[in-house]
């Protein structure tokens, strides 16, 4: 193979020295069909359209996107993601090692129903509370540190398993 222009031409594009485009940026366009860019004004229109396009469909996802969480945010949801999810943890052995103590049908039921309750009581108090408190980042994390101190799995803790 020669090293004339073939080499040279496998690396480059069609449009790649467009003066229009911002450094770094490569022309995009939609593919054309026949009916279209027939008339000599026809790519003009086209990218205008796309770019009608992009800029509406930028705008539509920046306002659908709601606030930004930030850095901090991230992070104490991960720590207060975790301690509910350890939470879980503690009240599912609880329920595994305490005996149902109750004689009657509906007293061994309520018994059981409040301690699968409990179980469920952390990932829901998470789950709600990041649900209902949408851009009111104070509010969210006063209920989510409210949360880790009732929902703590205290017969875990203290070792209860009677």
């Amino acid at each position: 193979m020669g090293r004339n222009g073939d080499d040279e031409e496998a690396l480059r594009w069609e449009g790649d020295d467009d003066a229009t485009l911002a450094p770094g940026w490569k022309k995009v366009g939609e593919p054309t069909t026949a009916g279209q860019g027939a008339s000599e004004g026809g790519d003009e229109q086209t990218d205008a359209a796309a770019s009608a396009r992009i800029d509406h469909d930028a705008a539509g996802t920046e306002a659908d996107a709601g606030p930004q969480v930030g850095s901090a945010e991230l992070v104490l949801l991960g720590v207060f993601g975790g301690a509910f999810l350890l939470y879980t943890l503690g009240w599912i052995l609880t329920v595994l090692r305490v005996t149902n103590t109750a004689t009657d049908p509906v007293g061994q039921f309520m018994f059981a129903l409040g301690l699968w309750l409990a179980v469920l009581a952390p990932a829901l108090w998470f789950g709600v509370t990041f649900a209902l408190t949408r851009g009111r980042v104070p509010l969210r994390f006063t209920w989510l540190a409210i949360g880790a101190v009732v929902l703590l799995p205290i017969p875990f803790v203290a070792g209860v398993t009677a």
